[in-house]
Parts: structure tokens; C-alpha cells; sequence
């Protein structure tokens, strides 16, 4: 009890994610439009809208460079490219035009979104980009020493076909150059955020379709540098894919096991740290992520917004339902969850793309002023 809703903005089209700039003004990326929207609070009413950018192929990731509260960069992933926009606190509109960062991105196929994020200190930005297929349909067999190459040296290009330097998170300087491997075989790491305190970098992903309403879960997950989640051979740890099944038996033991399992085709997709005072206490370093739901499960799951459990910067692999009611029975819905941020005042802002919205959660309740 003690939380409530508001209406922050309306009228967005298709909007995805969400980041909320250090002067308080909410970035939106309007994916299918190509543009990115500034969205200014209003106190009392909704926020104003503004066109920062558009023009853009597919923009999803923003992010602000350097870290801090003067970025000086407005850095977009678009499904092609990252560039970034000249920026200083208070823009509206992009004042000069894109500058490319990384001019080459793998595309065709599926999952189209790239999103951004930096470390702490700045020297690395990190770059999501999903799988071009659900298990690899159009790949050949991938040698030992390919794979080999492909995790050890971490060098762009050493993978095969259509999923050359996919299912990953690549990781550059600033500046889009010295691009490797971080971590792979995470079909699509939708949303990244980097945890507070220990910067550790960290993916809300869905995993593949084909295997029933249960089978397997998506997950949310520390990414570790150099770890190789599974996908397409394994998944969640030792489990062979059977569509894959004897390719790769020397994997087996050497699969990275995620950190929270989330409910089969739940279609992760943002997630954000709360570190805002306003909420109780114990709210303080969990994650919240939008579940934008099912499309081919017989019994549709996701809808919703959940808050996962971290104790001391480490995932219990516990979830519990924040918001939910966008779902009116199975067959009819009006609000599917995209992205998740939290504002300078510490309320949440949730994002749905049925209906071009996003709201606003605060709380006012005696817990929160217990600390």
C-alpha cells in the first residue's frame, strides 16, 4: 500500500526504452519512427514533449557520456550504428548533427534493438546485440578452435555467417573503437543497466521460442566478461538444445548459468537498479524490468513490471510482481511494458507501447521515511 499512479506522458508512438538525463528530462527512443523524444515534467500535469532527434534507423539504447551529472554526449544505439549528438544540459533538440561512433553493426533477421550503456569510470561502452535467428537456423557447425577464437580473443569477426559478432554484448572505447566480445551466447540481450557500487554489467534477455509454454526461461543476469551463456547449443546451464542436440558436447560444463530465471517467454526487455530514496527501503538496489509478454504461449505470461531481489549487490534469483492489470482476460490487453527508469525524485517511470504511454509510480506511504 502507499504507491500510486499517474499518467507522465501520452500520445508516443511505439516508444521503447527510457533513460532519464541528470538535469531530469526523460529520453525516449520512438523505434519504429527513428526519432528520439525529450520529455519534460510538468509538476501536476503531463510532461511536454520535444523531437531531439530523428531521422535515425531503428534507435533504441541512450546513453549519457561522460557519466556524471554534466554529460557532454548523447550516445543512441541505432540497429546499424551508435552516434552520439553533442549535448549540454537542458537540450531539447540535438544541436548539431550525429557524429558516427560505430559505423557497422550486424543487422538483418531478428532482434533489431542495440542498447547502450558505459562503466562507471567511462572507458568502456558496452553494446547489446541479439541473435539474427532463434537457434542458429542458418548457421554451419562451428569448430572447436572457432569457438575458441570466438571466446578467447574476443576479436570481431570470429564467429560465423549471418551470426557474426551476435547473440553477444560487444564492448568498445568511447570513441567506438577497440570492439571485442564481452560475453556470449545471450540470444538477445534486450536491456543492459550496470549495477551501482560494483559496475558490473548486467542483461535482461529472452531466450529462444520453439520448446513449449515452459521451456526456457528468459532471465535477467550479471554478465561476466568473457562468459559464454549457452545459446544456440545449451541453455540455462547444461541443457542441450534438441534441434542442436550432439553438435557441441564439449560445452556442456563450460556454460554460465544466469542469475534470475523469469517465466518462459515473459519477453524481458528493460530493466533499471532503484536506487532513489523515495520507495521503502528495502527497495533500495533491487531491479525493476519490464515483461512485455507473451506472443506464442498457449496461456499468455509477462504484462507486467517486476521487482527483482538483490541482497547486498547479489541477485537472491527471487522475483514479485510491481505493476501489473494491463492484461483484461487472454485474449485482450492494453498496455505491454518496454522500459523502466527512475527519476531524480526517485519515482518509478514505466513505458507501455500498446498504447503510446508512460506512467508514473511514487510512494507516499509511512515506510518511506524509514531508513
Amino acid at each position: 500500500m502507499g504507491f500510486e499512479v499517474t499518467l507522465f506522458a501520452s500520445g508516443l508512438s511505439h516508444q521503447r526504452l527510457i533513460r532519464v538525463a541528470p538535469n531530469g528530462d526523460v529520453f525516449a527512443a520512438e523505434s519504429e519512427s527513428g526519432r528520439v523524444r525529450v520529455l519534460r515534467p510538468n509538476p501536476g500535469q503531463p510532461a511536454s514533449a520535444s523531437v531531439f532527434a530523428d531521422g535515425l534507423r531503428g534507435p533504441f539504447g541512450i546513453a549519457f557520456y561522460p557519466p556524471g551529472r554534466d554529460p557532454e554526449w548523447v550516445y543512441v544505439g541505432n540497429t546499424d550504428s551508435v552516434v552520439r549528438f553533442a549535448y549540454r544540459s537542458g537540450d531539447l533538440k540535438a544541436r548539431a548533427p550525429a557524429e558516427t561512433v560505430v559505423p557497422h553493426l550486424p543487422t538483418g533477421g531478428s532482434h533489431r534493438t542495440r542498447d547502450v550503456v558505459f562503466s562507471p569510470d567511462g572507458r568502456t561502452m558496452y553494446v547489446s546485440v541479439g541473435s539474427a535467428s532463434n537457434v542458429g537456423d542458418a548457421m554451419g557447425k562451428l569448430s572447436t578452435s572457432e569457438l575458441q577464437a570466438w571466446q578467447s580473443t574476443h576479436a570481431l569477426g570470429a564467429a560465423w555467417g549471418n551470426e557474426t559478432d551476435r547473440a553477444a554484448v560487444l564492448a568498445f572505447d568511447p570513441q567506438g573503437k577497440n570492439g571485442h566480445i564481452f560475453a556470449a551466447g545471450i540470444r538477445n540481450c534486450v536491456g543492459m543497466a550496470v549495477a551501482p557500487g560494483s559496475g558490473e554489467l548486467w542483461c535482461s534477455t529472452n531466450e529462444r521460442d520453439g520448446l513449449g509454454d515452459n521451456v526456457p526461461s528468459d532471465y535477467v543476469t550479471r554478465v561476466r566478461e568473457g562468459a559464454f551463456y549457452g545459446w544456440p547449443w545449451y541453455y540455462i546451464g547444461a541443457n542441450e538444445d534438441p534441434r542442436r542436440r550432439g553438435e557441441r558436447p564439449d560445452l556442456k560444463d563450460k556454460i554460465t548459468v544466469p542469475d534470475v530465471l523469469i517465466q518462459a517467454h515473459s519477453a524481458s526487455l528493460q530493466m533499471t537498479f532503484y536506487e532513489g530514496t523515495q520507495f521503502p527501503a528495502e527497495y533500495r538496489g533491487n531491479i525493476f524490468a519490464a515483461e512485455h509478454g507473451s506472443w506464442n504461449r498457449s496461456k499468455p505470461t509477462g504484462y507486467k513490471v517486476i521487482r527483482i531481489i538483490v541482497k547486498d549487490g547479489v541477485p537472491t534469483g527471487e522475483y514479485e510482481d510491481f505493476a501489473t492489470g494491463f492484461v483484461i482476460d487472454d485474449r485482450e490487453l492494453w498496455g505491454r511494458p518496454v522500459g523502466v527508469a527512475v527519476d531524480n525524485d526517485g519515482a518509478l517511470l514505466l513505458s507501455e507501447d500498446a498504447g503510446g504511454t508512460i506512467w508514473r509510480v511514487t510512494y507516499s506511504g509511512n515506510a518511506a521515511q524509514a531508513r
